[in-house]
């Protein structure tokens, strides 16, 4: 049973049979979005996406049709869809790249429509190979109906839609680091300003640049119409939204819940989602947005999935990654290795990322494994201070990115939460779950 009687926006096909095929796509609606958007003004399209509230799903949170209003008065203009889902235990965009590419091309096409691009591009994670080829094969079913190229169905407008496959960068998820790697250049993150998409995006042209997600959810506001899209969720937090549900639950996955309206207990508990904690254990914390952001306790789990009152409760929904750990769980463990990931994943233009990551993993480390000492958890919030100064959410910005200042997210949440784990990984020499 769902939790709430929202329907199923963006999943409504997973689980069809073959469902990313155009012909199965076609049979259950597919394209009619792109049928009545090109009966429509541009600009028209604009004011839907914007009443619809529909905040990007990618992490930011940025309201997708205050993005489109805000391009450059320039040519050409470009669409960039964001496929570059690497966040850890992310894996919604993944799912939709394998199991729904037409949805993802339809949207883009409106959406290219709408902000009059002269060409789009769909971005896709390399490591992502069965939805890399799922998707240059619906790309080019489309192409073979109608649906891409030029004259699109008899309508007068013509673009092109390009898939391109990154190396797998962590860093390429930042939307400038995209852009580089798109234009052929390693994936370093532009400064901002000058350089925000809008402005100066590809090639310097004016760009939006759209999550996977995102994108998803426009052929069905197109149809239906922003103020139906509005109509569900609480406040700005609206429509339905996937949350991919990992860590200590008994049903891990990906579950599309109405924003607002559901909470972190509805996640990892109910039947129709998570299911309750493995083993039935007791939870001991949760990430709720993805590794860059702030944990949570169990106090929290009534708090509503919605982006302001989880950015009030100081951290973020972000990728939409929501990540249980029960009583057993070791919090340094879990705090190194997802510093020991973004260590690995920095791209080393900045310095306090570059360093205090690596500084940051290897007292971790050398806590974890029995040489800690007695002031190192002192100098974790020191070196911690240093990259994202006040330790405060939304954290200071000392990048030009901000994968730095997400950096210290788990270790001060772990260290304000589960201090004493810490102590006791000093005094015994090792960490006491073995």
């Amino acid at each position: 049973m769902p939790l709430t009687d929202a329907p199923r926006i963006v999943t409504a096909r997973i689980g069809v049979p073959e469902s990313w095929r155009l012909e199965t796509y076609v049979a259950n609606g597919g394209y009619e979005g792109l049928r009545k958007a090109l009966t429509m003004p541009p600009e028209k399209l604009v004011e839907e996406v914007t009443a619809a509230s529909l905040l990007g799903r990618g992490g930011a949170g940025f309201e997708a049709g205050r993005k489109w209003s805000m391009l450059r008065k320039a040519e050409p203009v470009y669409l960039v869809v964001n496929g570059d889902e690497s966040e850890p235990a992310t894996f919604k965009d993944h799912m939709l790249l394998e199991n729904d590419p037409h949805q993802i091309v339809e949207g883009a096409l409106i959406t290219a429509y709408a902000v009059r691009a002269a060409r789009a591009f769909v971005y896709v994670r390399g490591e992502f190979a069965l939805g890399l080829e799922r998707m240059t094969a619906a790309v080019n079913e489309a192409y073979e109906r109608g649906f891409i190229g030029p004259n699109i169905l008899g309508s007068g407008w013509s673009i092109d839609l390009v898939v391109h496959p990154g190396a797998g960068a962590y860093i390429c998820g930042d939307e400038t680091g995209l852009l580089e790697s798109l234009e052929g250049k390693r994936g370093f993150p532009r400064i901002k300003p000058p350089y925000f998409p809008a402005v100066y995006g590809l090639y310097d042209a004016p760009t939006v640049v759209n999550n996977v997600e995102t994108m998803s959810n426009i052929p069905w506001i197109v149809l239906n119409g922003g103020a139906a899209f509005a109509g569900l969720g609480e406040g700005r937090s609206a429509g339905t939204r996937i949350f991919s549900v990992a860590g200590h639950v008994k049903r891990p996955g990906n579950y599309e819940v109405e924003m607002g309206k559901t909470t972190f207990r509805d996640l990892f508990y109910d039947p129709a989602c998570g299911g309750g904690i493995r083993g039935d254990n007791g939870l001991k914390a949760f990430i709720p947005g993805g590794a860059s952001s702030y944990w949570l306790g169990p106090d929290q789990l009534d708090l509503a999935l919605d982006q302001d009152k989880v950015g009030q409760a100081g951290t973020m929904l972000g990728s939409g990654s929501v990540v249980a750990m029960d009583e057993t769980t070791c919090m340094v463990r879990a705090a190194w290795r997802i510093t020991r990931f973004f260590a690995h994943e920095s791209c080393g233009q900045c310095t306090p990322c570059r360093e205090g990551s690596g500084w940051l993993e290897k007292v971790l480390r050398r806590i974890e494994t029995g040489a800690g000492r007695d002031d190192d958890l002192d100098l974790l919030l020191d070196v911690c201070d240093n990259i994202a100064p006040g330790l405060t959410w939304p954290p200071q910005q000392t990048t030009i990115c901000p994968l730095g200042p997400s950096i210290p997210s788990s270790i001060v949440s772990a260290i304000r939460m589960f201090r004493d784990e810490f102590l006791v990984h000093v005094k015994e020499g090792g960490c006491p779950h073995g």
